[in-house]
């Protein structure tokens, strides 16, 4: 039988090597907190309780991580790992097993956990990584049974030691009674006068307590960021990491290191890509999608075969079968877009129904509308509807031609098959099957003359 499940995430610290006003954990990689990727991989683990460590004097953590269900403990002073830790042990229940992460590892993967999860016959758990540069990094030393006996500082070790590339992550597991027997044992005996998490492997080592240790496949996911250049590393491996998975799925990308993936990206296949491209939060593409150069999608999901040409920004829209969209069109929430329909050069949309084979071309904007079949929408046409106060609708029903430059003032609706005249302002619901003109009349002035400068 599987003992509980907690895990403890240490979120406490400064990272004054950011110069920033915003926490550590809450530096972006891929558009989310660093500490929000690291919830997210805890959470696939399913623990019994996620405790997270955090300063008091930076509410902001707890803001931001408001939407997951954490049990929080306050670490008012900053003495360590060791004593970061320490805070969260009283609220996990005897009997428990604890796994310690850091919030500012957000390429962290749950596959690798759980193969320390699973690793049988030791009382102490570490996970390790091997890297061909260790300096800086305190390193594992096993004795001939493969025990580790405890991790070397840098500044503490021999020669010998120094040529050891397998270091420590900081990702330890135990049993909480090992875990505290270890902890009451620290000593703040040190040049930082802290409590350091690594002192627990010599005294489970001294006490007799196995530990054992797992190599992570990929070190560079072990990695946090202590300073801006490290971030940008994270950003880049981030990146290349999701731009690997949709290559994977098969996706074409023009070039894999040119695009920016900021959340859930579920594609069909043979989509492409072009340079550029930035995709946030939840994003579905459908077989035979193509995104031209420098677009941005947030939360959209695009039927098979639409096409969006380049330099367009799409927004909680949704196409329901194969449509164009731009070059620089704009398509924000609430829009949808029927086969063959299409959203051309400088044109947006909001809250719009857009029907089949229905087109707007060129310089519209269409907003709060419902919009039939083989509509076409010209040049320079606008709903009006906002009176500074309230949202109207304007509704357009099939087969009706809009003529360019055309206002039509919302509450309106433009009966089928209805003709409206070019440079008409529309205030009054248009007859079905009628034409419509709303214009001035034209008037020719002989004796004008016009002005000059004095």
């Amino acid at each position: 039988m599987h003992k509980p499940l907690h895990i403890i995430i240490l979120a406490a610290g400064a990272g004054t090597r950011m110069k920033s006003r915003v926490p550590k954990v809450l530096q972006t990689v891929g558009g989310q907190a660093m500490i929000i990727h690291v919830l997210d991989t805890a959470l696939q683990l399913r623990p019994a309780e996620i405790h997270v460590v955090f300063n008091p004097q930076v509410p902001e953590v707890q803001e931001a991580c408001s939407a997951i269900d954490i049990t929080w403990a306050a670490q008012a002073e900053q003495l360590g790992t060791g004593h970061a830790v320490l805070q969260a042990m009283p609220g996990i229940p005897e009997g428990a097993d604890v796994l310690v992460l850091y919030g500012d590892i957000p390429l962290l993967e749950a596959d690798v956990l759980r193969q320390l999860i699973e690793l049988p016959s030791a009382g102490l758990k570490v996970l390790t990584m091997e890297i061909d540069e260790p300096t800086g990094y305190g390193r594992i030393v096993r004795d001939a049974d493969d025990n580790v006996t405890g991790i070397v500082e840098e500044r503490d070790a021999t020669t010998e030691q120094k040529a050891i590339k397998e270091v420590n992550s900081g990702i330890i597991m135990a049993s909480r009674s090992v875990l505290m027997s270890c902890l009451d044992n620290l000593a703040s005996d040190n040049s930082q006068n802290e409590y350091y998490l690594t002192d627990v492997f010599f005294i489970a080592y001294e006490k007799g307590i196995q530990t054992r240790a797992v190599v992570a496949p990929v070190a560079t996911d072990l990695e946090g960021a202590n300073d801006r250049i490290q971030l940008a590393e994270l950003e880049r491996r981030y990146r290349m990491k999701k731009s690997t998975q949709l290559m994977q799925a098969g996706v074409q990308l023009a070039d894999p290191q040119r695009i920016d993936i900021r959340g859930k990206v579920e594609a069909g296949s043979d989509v492409f890509i072009d340079v550029n491209v930035v995709l946030e939060g939840d994003i579905s593409l459908g077989d035979g999608v193509k995104i031209g150069p420098g677009c941005v999608l947030k939360n959209v999901q695009l039927a098979a075969g639409t096409r969006v040409h380049a330099y367009s920004v799409l927004e909680g829209m949704r196409s329901l079968g194969v449509c164009d969209i731009g070059p620089f069109a704009r398509v924000r929430p609430g829009t949808e877009l029927m086969e063959g329909s299409k959203v051309g050069n400088f044109v947006e949309v909001k809250n719009t129904s857009l029907g089949k084979n229905s087109k707007a071309s060129h310089l519209s904007y269409l907003g709060d509308s419902s919009i039939g079949d083989r509509v076409n929408i010209g040049a320079g046409t606008i709903t009006c509807n906002y009176d500074g106060v309230n949202k109207h609708r304007t509704v357009i029903e099939d087969d009706v031609f809009i003529g360019s430059d055309t206002q039509l003032v919302a509450p309106v609706t433009v009966g089928a098959g209805a003709d409206i005249g070019a440079g008409s302002t529309v205030t009054k619901d248009a007859p079905a099957g009628q034409l419509t003109i709303s214009r001035a009349k034209q008037v020719s002035i002989r004796s004008w003359k016009r002005p000059v400068k004095k």
